[in-house]
């Protein structure tokens, strides 16, 4: 079970996995404070907008795919690997993704400094 450290209103605002000498307080893991602790935390870089975890999470794999995507791409242009090495279904999606980008890169001349797409 988890051990927290509450501020001077009582409320949760640290979470360990050991108790330690400011986490003494230990709370059962579907305790609704605790979760509602946990729901509420902001991500790196979240500006205070007060996102909850799973959201964070949610941009973190987003991030990740495309760390992923380029990697890939860097293998292919390196000849470390080829397309066809990938199973069908991943052979797909990339064709997929690299169609939207490549429709992206063609839409360039009408995109403003802000990064928005100008829209008829």
């Amino acid at each position: 079970m988890p051990f927290v450290v509450r501020d001077d209103n009582g409320r949760i605002v640290e979470v360990h996995a050991r108790a330690s000498a400011s986490a003494r307080e230990e709370v059962a893991a579907g305790d609704p404070e605790l979760r509602r602790f946990l729901d509420g935390l902001d991500g790196p870089n979240d500006g205070g907008g007060g996102r909850n975890l799973q959201n964070v999470l949610a941009q973190s794999d987003l991030d990740l795919i495309r760390v992923l995507e380029d990697l890939i791409t860097v293998l292919i242009d390196k000849r470390i690997i080829v397309l066809t090495d990938l199973p069908p279904a991943a052979q797909e999606k990339l064709a997929h993704r690299y169609r939207l980008r490549s429709r992206l890169a063609d839409l360039q001349g009408i995109v403003v400094e802000s990064e928005e797409v100008l829209l008829p």
